[in-house]
């Protein structure tokens, strides 16, 4: 026996545990995949359930809808700083353990962001939130995959995957009904009594399965080097929109910042024996390409899912409620067809899977540039319906491809890391994609308000037609203001048509 031989066997003496326990049957088999998919959804649902709300919590806490859009990159950033830190702190605490842990704080922070009285607060306890929700996902998997026999891996990650595709569906509908019927902070109220039920019943089924515990030491400039560069993107990136990007000098200070230490966080990570990120798992060819590819995927579909309800409920007068039930039925195929991609990976060509996945989002993409003020709900749901069915045919073909050929003891760092990046792509895309919008929203109001010093009768019109009706001269240009404004934000195609109309 060599040294790392017994070094190993003298870990697993320590604990007095096996490192791969047999799988879960019958009753604990169902009641663990229940509390493991219990613990995603509510995880998984807290990203998506305040985008619906974020017009309203904007106009309880006195600040701009632009602004409120912090409330989903806070938890977005501070989650993704957390993910990477799953696999040592897995090795330090034991997966169980921190599950639990991680499900108990999840709880608590979600408690206070309900009572959060201010915007500041609410993204202090959102980032907090986002931290300690970090291991959540990645431990999900790698527990639920030891939970299976090897052979039914495929069926484990699809009862997974059902999970983290209901989330989305639930999120908008159920955050605009308690939006509109309560109030916005019981979004984060409804986790106390799901994470409850859910770190009890792991407990019980999983307290006797704790992996092995190794006291490692901790990276601490890895960590800290992780930290600022990740911070200072993400703060560039919402800050740019209001500090017109590079002509401030704030944004320049930022880039540098994010780009010098990021180099510097990968030399490090490279060159220490215990990285706190370990980023040798991108030399995997499946793990690099699989990882990628499903992080510019859902950057895409994150920023559009929260692109589309502030339009909905901005501009084309949808309540809450009604902006929720446009976006629900993404899940619809996904949940019906996410089984047989399950039972089918193993012998479909992942590739080609996801290949017609990214195909069908591009056509959802292309539908939704050409909605306007005059789309009805059938037009907006059918590009939902089918983006659906694309989610079901790249999120499990592309985590099978993530996580293959991967030794059991480096399942948790590789999830780990391959959810951060999907998570800094879906912050990153919120902000790029809400940052064109602005930009070009604004471009097109000052096109479309060009031909109104040609057109001054017809204004005069306008006008004395409001006035007649009861409005003031303030409260008509105001109407005006917001017509057009409601004109910008549509298609291109519309808006070079209503320019030659004027």
């Amino acid at each position: 026996m060599n040294s790392s031989e017994q070094k190993i066997g003298d870990d697993k003496k320590s604990v007095n545990l096996p490192s791969a326990p047999a799988p879960l049957t019958g009753a604990q088999l169902m009641l663990g995949t229940v509390a493991l998919s219990l613990a995603t959804f509510m995880n998984v649902l807290d990203s998506s359930i305040a985008n619906v709300s974020i017009p309203s919590i904007a106009g309880d806490l006195g600040v701009s809808p632009n602004q409120g859009t912090w409330v989903i990159t806070s938890f977005g950033v501070a989650n993704a700083i957390s993910v990477p830190l799953t696999g040592w702190l897995t090795q330090r605490f034991g997966a169980v353990k921190l599950f639990t842990t991680s499900i108990l704080l999840f709880v608590i922070t979600s408690f206070l962001c309900g009572f959060a009285p201010s915007l500041e607060l609410l993204v202090f306890f959102r980032v907090l939130q986002g931290l300690v929700a970090g291991p959540m996902i990645p431990l999900s998997q790698t527990l639920l995959l030891a939970s299976y026999p090897p052979a039914k891996a495929g069926i484990a990650l699809a009862l997974w995957g059902v999970t983290t595709l209901v989330a989305p569906v639930a999120g908008p509908l159920l955050g605009g009904w308690i939006t509109d019927n309560i109030s916005w902070p019981w979004i984060f109220y409804i986790n106390l009594p799901v994470g409850l039920f859910s770190a009890v019943l792991t407990w019980n089924i999983y307290k006797t399965r704790e992996t092995t515990v190794r006291k490692l030491p901790i990276d601490t400039v890895g960590l800290s080097l992780l930290v600022i560069w990740v911070g200072a993107l993400q703060l560039m990136l919402d800050k740019g929109k209001e500090l017109d990007w590079f002509a401030s000098n704030l944004i320049v200070g930022l880039a540098c910042i994010a780009f010098v230490t990021f180099i510097i966080f990968l030399i490090w990570e490279l060159t220490e024996e215990h990285p706190v990120v370990d980023i040798r798992l991108f030399k995997g060819r499946n793990f690099a390409f699989g990882a990628l590819s499903l992080s510019i995927a859902y950057g895409l579909f994150f920023g559009n899912v929260v692109l589309m309800p502030l339009w909905l409920q901005q501009f084309m007068g949808y309540t809450a409620t009604s902006a929720g039930m446009a976006l629900a039925p993404v899940g619809i195929f996904a949940i019906l067809l996410t089984p047989l991609v399950g039972k089918k990976v193993a012998q479909w060509d992942p590739r080609v899977m996801s290949t017609g996945a990214f195909v069908v989002f591009a056509f959802v993409l292309w539908l939704r540039a050409q909605f306007t003020t005059d789309t009805d709900f059938n037009h907006i749901l059918f590009p939902t319906l089918l983006q659906g069915a694309a989610m079901a045919f790249f999120f499990i073909p592309l985590t099978t491809l993530t996580l293959a050929g991967l030794p059991p003891n480096r399942i948790p760092a590789a999830a780990g890391l391959s959810n951060f990046v999907r998570i800094m792509a879906g912050a990153m895309g919120t902000s790029i994609v809400t940052t064109l919008w602005e930009s070009r929203a604004a471009l097109h109001h000052s096109h479309l308000t060009e031909p109104l010093s040609q057109v001054e009768g017809n204004l005069s019109t306008t006008l004395n037609t409001m006035l007649n009706n009861g409005l003031s001269v303030n409260q008509s240009l105001i109407q005006i203001n917001r017509v057009i404004d409601q004109q910008a934000t549509q298609s291109l195609q519309a808006l070079t048509q209503q320019q030659q109309d004027l």
